[in-house]
């Protein structure tokens, strides 16, 4: 449990209210992480215009495949399960568990798992990262400013869900979360030694 005095949204006002109160509309609720890092409500809004401009250059679905990856090295239950709750817009649960617990036999294509074995790499140890690592992107498709683009939405997702770490928030659980998908999504990363991709037959 965090020590710090998040504000109460009986309480709120100026843009901590607005950030309380888009959260209301979006999500029913006020989630800890919000409460917690809108103590500084304009880097909060920094925050989210950042990665809607990653997400909108590189793709929803992108998007939040590389931050469940990235999230998932970091080893965030916080970003797992928001973000879990999120892609079930677009995926479906059954891959979504599939995904969630070992994304390189889940059906994927190819170059969606080379960008998330590159978050992972990314969130786990970036200092041992070399040209090689973007290169692979570029081999399976990618454009640079794709490759860009998925560095980025790795990286921010290090400094969201390492904040929360740090802080020691609370872990919200969203509704509509199975407890099928609640345990797959907080299972430990699947490691390998080397980059798997190939994904699904004919990919």
């Amino acid at each position: 449990m965090t020590i710090l005095k998040m504000t109460p949204e009986a309480e709120a006002s100026g843009l901590t209210a607005e950030i309380y109160e888009a959260d209301r509309r979006s999500l029913g609720y006020v989630p800890s992480h919000t409460q917690a890092m809108s103590l500084n409500p304009e880097a909060y809004l920094a925050w989210e215009s950042l990665t809607r401009a990653i997400s909108s250059s590189l793709g929803l679905r992108r998007y939040e495949l590389v931050t469940l990856a990235a999230a998932q090295a970091i080893g965030s239950s916080h970003c797992r399960l928001a973000h879990g709750k999120k892609t079930l817009t677009i995926i479906d649960e059954e891959q979504l568990r599939a995904i969630a617990r070992d994304f390189h036999d889940a059906g994927l294509p190819e170059a969606e798992v080379a960008m998330m074995d590159y978050a992972v790499k990314l969130s786990a140890d970036a200092a041992a990262m070399t040209d090689t690592d973007a290169q692979q992107l570029r081999d399976v498709g990618f454009s640079d400013r794709e490759i860009a683009d998925i560095t980025m939405a790795a990286a921010a997702r290090n400094f969201f869900s390492r904040a929360l770490l740090a802080l020691a928030v609370d872990t919200d659980v969203p509704e509509g979360i199975s407890d099928e998908l609640h345990d797959a999504l907080l299972a430990p990363l699947v490691r390998v030694d080397a980059p798997r991709t190939g994904g699904a037959a004919g990919a």
